[in-house]
């Protein structure tokens, strides 16, 4: 894996369609780090986008347990991507400084696996100031 870049992170699925299934995840295993923080959110409006920032230090792996969640990326290169999660045993990845706009299907539930407690300190808010750090690497 490449932890410079927003990508697709797989995680194994147990199980089988007549009795279910479960998907583990564990710090420094089958997460890239150490799980420090975990929050999930829930009934966001469909015409709603959330996220509008990025983190000059933490790193993610997002989960869409239920519904379907679709991420604009752009990280610290000037990448864009878009990334769709619709299965609960397929993450997206988010090093730092990655910029993100999120859009959520109705009844999405989005669980974060976050490397580092919050701080509103680690937030990068504003679009230029983003961009402005990124310019400067």
């Amino acid at each position: 894996m490449n932890s410079d870049i927003p990508q697709y992170f797989n995680l194994d699925r147990i199980g089988n369609s007549s009795l279910g299934f479960i998907t583990v995840a564990e710090s420094l295993k089958n997460i890239p780090f150490d799980i420090k923080r975990v929050y999930w959110t829930y009934y966001t409006p469909q015409d709603v986008i959330r996220g509008g920032h990025a983190h000059k230090n933490l790193k993610q792996i997002i989960v869409a347990v239920s519904g379907i969640i679709e991420f604009n990326t752009e990280d610290k290169t000037n990448n864009k991507e878009v990334f769709t999660l619709d299965n609960p045993s397929k993450g997206l990845y988010l090093p730092e400084l990655v910029w993100r706009d999120i859009k959520f299907s109705h009844n999405a539930v989005l669980l974060c696996l976050a490397s580092e407690p919050y701080t509103e300190d680690d937030y990068i808010r504003e679009y230029n100031e983003f961009k402005s750090i990124i310019n400067e690497l």
